[in-house]
């Protein structure tokens, strides 16, 4: 038998010098797409990712049907009222992508006899494309013109399109980086966004008329600091149009009434490092949530002519406990999202009249340890029903319907899980782990109940606590694959996240982002010693800034994993941080830190996967990446693995895989994203000891 050698990426030895420090990279050379042997260094490990995994190819065609058939494939969702239409999206067997559809119908449900009209089918749109995703769409008050955006790479850069729902044409012209769109109530004005052609951000508002070309496009705003990004949508009760420019430390927002395109944009209140708000309108007063008094945010109004702070009164105060996340505002009442001891909650306030004071209504109970719950898809202001999306790590996604009137809740759908499925077999935990400096990292669990071996399962922990990101407590169905075969999963809220408020974020950030790795090695040591799992086999998983992480950890405490997947990893922090002509690098500032300054560089070169790598031991590792990334580039992985063949001294596997045709969230397809995850699986099933 021939043995399969790794590919050697040949060394180009590069330094930068600074601060007094000199980075080495010998695989800089990896950042030239255009070069071919770039392209043959990729196939290079492709390839032999491919024959180091040949074995496996009987149990991925396993993994794979077996996830195909916990997946209903001919399925449709809920149908939400969107003016006098009803809308859902379908799926069919066999078919890659979504159909977006409407009926017509009364004000409580669509027609029973209504004739089924296709918005935008993706099967059609995708055809000639290896890779289609729809980006923003927005359909105009009387629901003749959409407006929406596709992207055919996977580098997330969408063009625009105007359709007219009631001929089916899609007009002539495009716009090309768009972001966000949202019409006028005039039915004839688009606002759009627009990204940098070099740094990927959405930095201008254009507006657009129907009958008029591409070319007479007018800007209407402009954000010329680099840290910024622009968003632009209606009020929930559509009175105005809402232009939101934010970092990730601030944002700023400017309205104009949405029967007045033509306008001027009043600003509601000026940018201030530091300050983030959002702005909701109802009965001439504004709703705007904040965190000037307190990271976790109040809720406060003011009058639409008067906005500024010296006019805001306070309706909720800050509370240290208690993150107030979103705020879903409607005519008789109003829904505040809120995050306590890490778990999500929906409270009600319900309106005594037109005016802004609003009394507690209560909560929506939820019963289980480790969930996930927010808004689903309200589009009617002046109702008293509010529909939410619930699920757990053992309950499919569910939709309800909650009844103003009567405190009810009604279950609208959940998702079928076909095979057999039963959840009465599969248990769920949360518990804490403590961090070295005392603090207590949640972390939630699911398992399969006759399974369970103390000390002895096979142990998976995912992580990414980076940006205030809550990992979502939902379920998976592909997840029965591992469950069925013992696997323990379990899922570290670590400091970075925003689990227990923006304080939490704080704490796993700038020169506090070493908590971030700590945390989840004490998550792992605390599970380990707790008895979920076996330490000899305990396999981890992170993607983009959750591949920081892997790198991070694995470099900390290589002994402590058996295997590691990491997606689209961020691993080179140093080289992407120090160029700044890269999509996103300077408004990561705010969330790493600038490197230019010799503080942050210092601290960030303590903890670079990439700079820290050194000789020894390694666990077994899948690293995965797109050529068509725009977030975490291709090269950053490459380079990492590169590096790292010419210093590991054991004979684990360590396999690249880059999908060639896709960017930062892999295959697009439904049914190619399975492929990927059952290639994820059978390495870790069988890098755990579960399979031969």
């Amino acid at each position: 038998m021939t043995e399969n050698k790794p590919p050697i990426a040949n060394p180009e030895h590069t330094e930068t010098h600074l601060h007094g420090a000199v980075l080495s990279d010998d695989y800089a050379w990896l950042r030239d797409k255009q070069n071919p042997e770039v392209a043959a260094y990729l196939k290079a490990e492709n390839e032999y990712a491919e024959a180091e995994t040949a074995a496996l190819a009987g149990l991925r065609d396993e993994l794979y049907e077996e996830m195909l058939s916990h997946i209903k494939q001919t399925d449709i969702s809920v149908p939400f009222r969107e003016g006098d239409w009803w809308y859902y999206t379908r799926t069919e067997q066999g078919r890659q992508y979504a159909i977006h559809c409407r009926k017509s119908g009364s004000a409580s449900e669509p027609g029973a006899d209504a004739a089924e009209q296709v918005i935008l089918d993706g099967n059609e749109l995708a055809k000639g494309h290896a890779f289609f995703a729809i980006g923003a769409t927005n359909i105009t008050d009387d629901g003749r013109w959409l407006a929406y955006t596709t992207d055919t790479t996977g580098f997330r850069q969408y063009t625009l399109h105007i359709k007219d729902l009631d001929t089916g044409e899609t007009l002539g012209g495009q716009v090309e980086r768009v972001g966000s769109v949202v019409w006028a109530a005039d039915g004839r004005t688009l606002f759009y966004t627009v990204e940098d052609e070099e740094q990927k951000r959405q930095y201008q508002m254009w507006r657009h008329t129907l009958g008029t070309s591409h070319g007479e496009d007018a800007v209407v705003y402009q954000d010329d600091d680099e840290r910024f990004n622009l968003a632009a949508g209606r009020t929930h009760d559509g009175a105005f149009v809402v232009l939101e420019s934010a970092s990730h430390t601030t944002t700023e927002s400017r309205v104009l009434a949405a029967e007045d395109p033509l306008g001027t944009f009043t600003l509601i209140c000026p940018r201030e490092d530091e300050h983030e708000y959002s702005v909701d309108h109802r009965n001439g007063m504004w709703f705007i949530r904040t965190n000037d008094a307190g990271r976790n945010f109040r809720l406060v109004t003011a009058p639409v002519a008067a906005p500024g702070r010296e006019n805001w009164v306070e309706r909720i105060p800050h509370r240290d406990g208690v993150m107030l996340e979103d705020l879903d505002l409607f005519a008789g009442f109003y829904v505040t999202c809120e995050r306590e001891d890490g778990l999500p909650r929906l409270r009600l306030w319900l309106f005594a009249d037109d005016g802004p004071e609003a009394a507690p209504a209560g909560e929506i109970a939820f019963p289980e340890p480790a969930y996930s719950a927010q808004p689903h898809i309200n589009r009617i202001f002046d109702t008293t029903m509010f529909r939410y999306a619930y699920q757990s790590l053992v309950t499919p996604s569910s939709v309800y319907e909650y009844d103003m009137r009567n405190g009810e809740s009604t279950l609208l759908k959940q998702v079928e899980i076909p095979g057999g499925f039963d959840r009465s077999l599969y248990g769920s935990e949360r518990v804490h782990a403590t961090a070295a400096d005392g603090a207590q990292v949640p972390v939630s669990l699911v398992y399969r109940k006759d399974s369970r071996e103390p000390g002895r399962n096979a142990l998976y922990v995912y992580g990414y606590g980076s940006y205030g990101y809550s990992l979502p407590l939902g379920f998976s169905s592909n997840r029965l694959s591992l469950l069925d075969r013992g696997v323990v999963m379990a899922y570290a809220h670590i400091r970075g996240g925003g689990e227990l408020g923006k304080p939490w974020h704080d704490a796993g950030k700038m020169l506090a982002k070493r908590n971030t790795f700590t945390d989840f090695i004490a998550a792992v040591e605390y599970l380990t010693m707790e008895e979920y799992g076996d330490p000899a086999r305990v396999a981890i998983e992170g993607g983009s800034a959750g591949g920081l992480l892997m790198g991070a950890v694995t470099n900390l405490r290589p002994d402590l994993f058996r295997a590691v997947i990491s997606h689209v990893p961020f691993v080179d922090v140093m080289n992407t941080m120090l160029d700044a002509s890269l999509p996103l690098t300077v408004p990561e500032y705010e969330e790493w830190g600038n490197p230019n300054e010799e503080t942050y560089f210092r601290y960030m070169l303590s903890y670079s996967p990439y700079d820290n790598l050194k000789a020894g031991s390694y666990p077994s590792m899948l690293i995965k990446t797109s050529l068509y990334d725009s977030q975490v580039m291709y090269w950053e992985p490459a380079k990492y693995v590169a590096k790292l063949r010419t210093l590991k001294t054991d004979n684990n596997p360590l396999l690249l895989v880059t999908n060639m045709q896709a960017g930062h969230g892999g295959a697009s397809g439904r049914y190619d994203y399975l492929k990927e995850i059952a290639l994820d699986y059978a390495f870790l099933l069988r890098e755990l000891g579960i399979v031969g």
